[in-house]
């Protein structure tokens, strides 16, 4: 076995593994930094919408040997706007102008054709106008509405209300990360950053209901125990499937990665930017907020209800009763169900093997058991 895979089975035994319920504090006050971080360069920098969500037009030009660079200048020069320009493979240029009228298009093509030297019926224009890209971002926003909403149900009913609340907690946790660092970047907002911005939330929800299903099943007559809190035992959930979760999201941010390093940024494809960068920021955020945010906000939502105060109360009382005695003590990391509690000291002796049967039994009025003679 590889030691990647022992580590694996060690963390899902319980004979390792990490305090991240312990240490929560640190990671909400990272990502409380991280999303102030993402919030204040969306409203500094603000989102660099696509003509889809604003309007323009978008050129398409024949070969040229004009640079991508030269061509940016002579095209906000000709529609006094900021201008996108891509260079295809076939050696044209794609020229992206937003905000422009279709009165100003016509102009701006000719302008285009002459400081490119190329005839002007050679040049391609689409224009898009902006009610059809405030219909598209009013879809989009409903989307993800409804996504949210459907989760919370979900969770709710097929958990309970507290790890909706806190899933829900960890997706909005996401979207802002990723939202902040596209502000930050500057890449450009299409559609395509929309679908996957909510496939980067199906897969972090994912990721959480694993973790929560874990954490369900092994807190079963939790309350029927006084070795382990309901913190333990969202550690060992947590835990537990680390390794699956390290390995899913490595295999999911590889070609991702690929995408939008090779792809988009050592082979020129722009247009693959828009998603991937939402793909690859998304994943690896909701990997983070299944581990460090969501459990644990779950078991700082339980710890508060009576009984689980309670049940903390005699845990602790009896570890501080081992600790005074010298004894090891339960600290939830061990490998051993919490429902294999010891047996009382009073308990009676379990009968086993004929070391503990008498040397003979009667019957009726002291008659010795055996066959007569």
């Amino acid at each position: 076995m590889s030691k990647l895979g022992n580590l694996g089975a060690r963390l899902h035994r319980g004979e390792v593994g990490y305090d991240f319920v312990g240490n929560r504090k640190l990671w909400y006050g990272l990502s409380i930094l991280i999303t102030i971080t993402a919030i204040v360069g969306l409203a500094v920098r603000g989102l660099n919408m696509g003509i889809e969500f604003q309007g323009g037009a978008v050129f398409t030009t024949p070969k040229t040997s004009v640079s991508v660079a030269q061509a940016q200048e002579y095209a906000e020069e000709a529609s006094g706007h900021d201008a996108i320009v891509q260079k295809l493979g076939d050696g044209k240029l794609r020229i992206q102008v937003a905000g422009i009228e279709t009165k100003q298009a016509d102009r701006v093509s000719a302008e285009l054709a002459k400081d490119l030297k190329v005839d002007e019926n050679d040049v391609t224009g689409e224009l898009v106008g902006p009610s059809w890209g405030e219909q598209i971002a009013n879809k989009a926003w409903q989307g993800l509405g409804i996504f949210l909403v459907l989760v919370v149900i979900y969770l709710a009913i097929a958990f309970e209300w507290r790890m909706a609340v806190a899933a829900f907690v960890a997706l909005i946790h996401d979207i802002t990360i990723t939202v902040g660092i596209y502000a930050l970047v500057g890449f450009e907002v299409t559609p395509g950053t929309v679908i996957g911005l909510l496939t980067i939330l199906g897969y972090s929800l994912y990721d959480t209901v694993v973790v929560f299903d874990s954490l369900k099943e092994q807190t079963k007559d939790i309350t029927k125990q006084s070795r382990w809190t309901y913190s333990d035992i969202a550690n060992r959930s947590i835990n537990s499937t680390l390794v699956r979760s390290v390995n899913t999201t490595v295999v999911a941010l590889l070609p991702v990665a690929g995408l939008l390093f090779i792809g988009g940024g050592f082979l020129g494809a722009g247009m693959l930017n828009d998603i991937s960068l939402s793909l690859f920021v998304g994943l690896a955020a909701g990997a983070y907020s299944s581990i460090f945010i969501a459990t644990p906000l779950v078991a700082d939502l339980k710890e508060l209800e009576p009984q689980m105060k309670a049940l903390r109360k005699r845990v602790l009382a009896k570890r501080a009763q081992a600790a005074a005695k010298g004894e090891p003590m339960d600290d939830g990391t061990v490998g051993e169900s919490y429902d294999d509690e010891p047996e009382p000291d009073d308990a009676a002796p379990s009968v086993v093997g004929p070391r503990n049967q008498p040397a003979s039994r009667t019957r009726g009025r002291g008659r010795p058991s055996g066959k007569r003679r």
